[in-house]
């Protein structure tokens, strides 16, 4: 069972990326789905969420109106866009998966797979 995590690299502050997860080993299309962020010396942090029919979202508000996050259940592939890039989006971006209407859809321990994670690194 597995989360794979792509489409990280190195952009320019304004610039913008795509990160795809994609899953193995099992079926996660009815499992709800977010993206965190962990940078150097600092907490992991949620930086999206998307409901397992994908009629929810929510932003970590630093981000709300410069990333999308989406799915595509046919795929079992979640997406993130990443437009407008900061400098302070420098980190490992995880996706994760949990189950269904959690409590706490911004919590860590919300989420029961997790993928490897991508580096996005953004220069000024």
């Amino acid at each position: 069972v597995q989360l794979q995590a792509y489409g990280g690299g190195l952009a320019q502050a304004g610039g913008s990326l795509r990160l795809s997860c994609a899953a193995s080993g099992r079926s996660f299309s009815e499992y709800d789905r977010a993206w965190f962020r962990q940078a150097p010396g600092k907490e992991r942090e949620f930086v999206a969420f998307i409901s397992w029919s994908g009629d929810r979202t929510d932003y970590k508000d630093s981000v709300n109106g410069r990333f999308t996050i989406s799915r595509d259940n046919a795929q079992d592939t979640v997406y993130l866009q990443m437009n407008s890039l900061k400098p302070e989006d420098t980190a490992v971006y995880l996706c994760a998966a949990g189950v269904p209407r959690a409590a706490m859809i911004r919590a860590i321990y919300e989420y029961s797979y997790w993928g490897q994670g991508t580096l996005v690194t953004v220069s000024s």
